[in-house]
């Protein structure tokens, strides 16, 4: 068989490593083979490409450094930044579920977006945020591709197949297949978007501006620099030419960047309508409703997701987190026993299906789901475990068993500021108020966006008969969660006892 033919069908089946072996033999023999160029080249993109439509996180070198104007006091389900939130509307109840260190409501998937500032979230929070467990903001948005790409790279034997520097952009430009191939590698392998860009700017006028492709690589390109007017313009025109998944989903990260979701939501029902057995798009409908805090909406799309999908893990655990804080936490073990029966086997799965167990008064199967979870868990889910074991001894009355549930808890994670809360009511009910004051003032400085703690602080100072700070700190809890019944009706004590003095 001829070595070339032999790694193009090596190359069509997947077998990356052994491709690139045959062609680095071909290569050493004849150098000038740019056939052979090509099957490596596209080999080697293949082994690096990372599927980026996914990173759409906004990292802290983007937060710090942006310049793009957007409202600055848009109104509430119109931006990411004010979401709806209270019973008043129809998102979450921060009293029934809770919510992550960057404000968000806890939801059944880990996605990128989960990390995104709420309101008022300056920079400096979320710098300290980046640095707590439990939190995955990268610094920079390129942060995780670089890492896969230099390890990537340093297993080849040959080195880097193109010399950016010495690299003709305007030669390669008229000869669209090998351009292609190379504004991939240097997207993927060299992650060089700079060069990439120039390639494609030319490319396109060499076609006439009238290649929907190559509209859409210039647009992923400027939106890799930050250019998001510019790769709003290319993405658009694109679809105009030739309407594709992967742009639609590309055009809508662009306007979610921008903090225009709606325009998103109706960017991606117009691709819905056109690609109706798309789950992807119904996806990132279901997602953007979630990050504005209408978990109906969310609901309504994740089932419609399953209706096409039936084995989306996304939609499947989104949905049993659903049912489980909607008080039907029977509904929501049939959801978590799906993943499991779909080969889903993780500490976080397990820890779901006991907390379900245990509200559903299934107890022994309960204790069970714990034990295996506490068996897989690792560093970065052992403290949630043991913090909802911690919760099953007070439901139980043992409350030995869940001082040191949270003992152990903030052990593992000092910054777990439930845990620190927690423990604080179980020493006040020990009588052990110093040790209380100091737990509750800890899960304040490392939980600043739950109010539990601020509330706790401010009924301590309204006993010990400290007024002035018993207001501020329940007004502090108020902004932290406005619909807080307690919260109001101890600051409406202490409007009427000022005004009483």
């Amino acid at each position: 068989m001829d070595p070339l033919w032999h790694a193009m069908s090596k190359l069509r089946r997947g077998k990356l490593d052994e491709c690139i072996e045959i062609c680095n033999q071909l290569l050493t023999e004849t150098p000038g083979d740019q056939a052979t160029w090509l099957v490596r080249c596209k080999a080697v993109t293949r082994q690096n490409y990372l599927d980026d439509i996914e990173l759409d996180e906004e990292s802290i070198a983007d937060i710090v450094m942006d310049e793009n104007a957007v409202a600055s006091m848009p109104r509430p389900g119109t931006s990411l930044s004010t979401p709806q939130v209270g019973r008043g509307t129809t998102g979450f109840d921060q009293g029934v579920r809770p919510v992550s260190q960057s404000g968000r409501p806890v939801t059944g998937f880990s996605r990128p977006t989960s990390s995104r500032p709420m309101s008022g979230a300056s920079v400096r929070d979320t710098l300290q945020s980046s640095r707590r467990s439990g939190t995955a903001r990268p610094m920079t948005t390129l942060g995780r591709e670089m890492r896969l790409g230099t390890a990537s790279l340093s297993s080849s034997t040959m080195g880097p197949m193109v010399d950016v520097e010495r690299f003709n952009v305007a030669k390669y430009a008229t000869r669209t297949g090998l351009a292609m191939a190379v504004v991939d590698y240097l997207l993927y392998v060299e992650h060089n978007t700079r060069k990439a860009l120039e390639l494609c700017a030319e490319a396109t006028k060499a076609c006439d501006f009238k290649d929907w492709w190559w509209k859409a690589k210039l647009g992923k390109c400027y939106y890799k620099i930050g250019l998001l007017r510019e790769a709003e313009q290319q993405m658009r025109s694109s679809i105009r030419a030739q309407p594709i998944v992967n742009t639609y989903l590309e055009l809508c990260n662009v306007y979610l960047r921008l903090d225009l979701p709606n325009t998103a939501l109706d960017l991606l029902s117009e691709a819905s309508s056109k690609f109706s057995a798309e789950p992807r798009l119904l996806l990132g409908m279901a997602r953007i409703y979630d990050a504005l805090n209408d978990p109906a909406n969310a609901i309504v799309h994740y089932k419609k997701v399953l209706s096409i999908d039936a084995s989306n893990i996304e939609s499947i655990a989104c949905l049993g987190a659903h049912f489980f804080y909607s008080d039907q936490p029977e509904v929501s073990i049939r959801y978590f026993r799906r993943l499991l029966q779909m080969g889903v086997n993780s500490a976080e799965l397990w820890n779901n299906l006991g907390l379900s167990c245990f509200y559903a008064a299934q107890y022994d199967m309960a204790l069970n789901c714990f034990d295996r979870a506490l068996s897989m868990a690792s560093d970065d889910c052992m403290p949630d475990i043991w913090y909802n074991i911690g919760h099953i001894g007070v439901a139980l009355g043992d409350l030995g068993m869940a001082y040191q549930a949270f003992k152990v808890t903030v052990s593992i994670d000092p910054s777990h500021g439930e845990a620190h809360n927690n423990i604080a009511v179980l020493e006040m009910r020990r009588q052990k108020t110093d040790l209380a004051k100091s737990c509750i003032g800890t899960a304040i400085e490392v939980g600043p966006h739950l109010f539990e703690p601020l509330y706790n602080s401010a009924l301590f100072a309204f006993r010990s008969g400290e007024f002035q700070e018993a207001f501020n700190l329940v007004t502090k809890a108020l902004s932290v969660y406005p619909n807080h019944s307690e919260s109001k009706e101890l600051k409406e004590n202490l409007e009427k006892l000022f005004g009483a003095i």
